[in-house]
């Protein structure tokens, strides 16, 4: 931990695109098996940078009991713009799950979190808003997200379209 990085029960700034930026990049950094994504849109400055990519893979393939769960509201749109992501997606589908929300209550949720397993979480309650809370590690902040994640992705259908063609 650097001189003027926060303990890991501060809070990590958030309020504009680069503080989101650093603050997703030092929780994946942070992540030892367990990664959970939810965004409305996966647009091509989310989770496309070398470093995030290469944090994802180093999660993704660091051996067993690694997960990373994503909820993307418009997996189509990552698909056709031809995301970063989609590929490590493609390569690694037993560790890299996606879904689509399908229920009413999860398609109108505008709002966007990236939860990890040492208690970490960034929330953002307007995905098109640069603005939010996250932290390295807080518990009682991210128990009542990573159960909302939990529900939604129980209610969510897997994203067939970005499965790779077994041929």
């Amino acid at each position: 931990m650097t001189a003027d990085a926060p303990a890991p029960g501060e809070p990590l700034p958030a309020g504009n695109h680069e503080q989101l930026a650093a603050a997703r990049l030092a929780l994946l950094a942070q992540a030892r098996r367990q990664v959970d994504i939810r965004l409305p849109r996966l647009d091509g400055s989310l989770y496309a940078g070398m470093e995030e990519l290469a944090e994802l893979r180093r999660l993704a393939t660091g051996g067993r009991g690694a997960q990373i769960r994503l909820l993307l509201g418009d997996p189509a749109a990552a698909l056709r713009d031809g995301h970063r992501l989609i590929l490590l997606m493609q390569r690694l589908p037993s560790v890299i799950q996606v879904r689509v929300p399908v229920d009413e209550i999860d398609l109108g949720n505008p709002s966007a979190s990236l939860l990890i397993d040492a208690g970490g979480y960034l929330f953002q309650p307007d995905a098109e808003r640069p603005q939010g809370r996250a932290a390295l590690a807080d518990r009682p902040g991210w128990a009542p997200l990573r159960q909302q994640f939990d529900e939604m992705w129980e209610r969510a259908e897997r994203a067939r379209m970005l499965q790779p063609l077994d041929l």
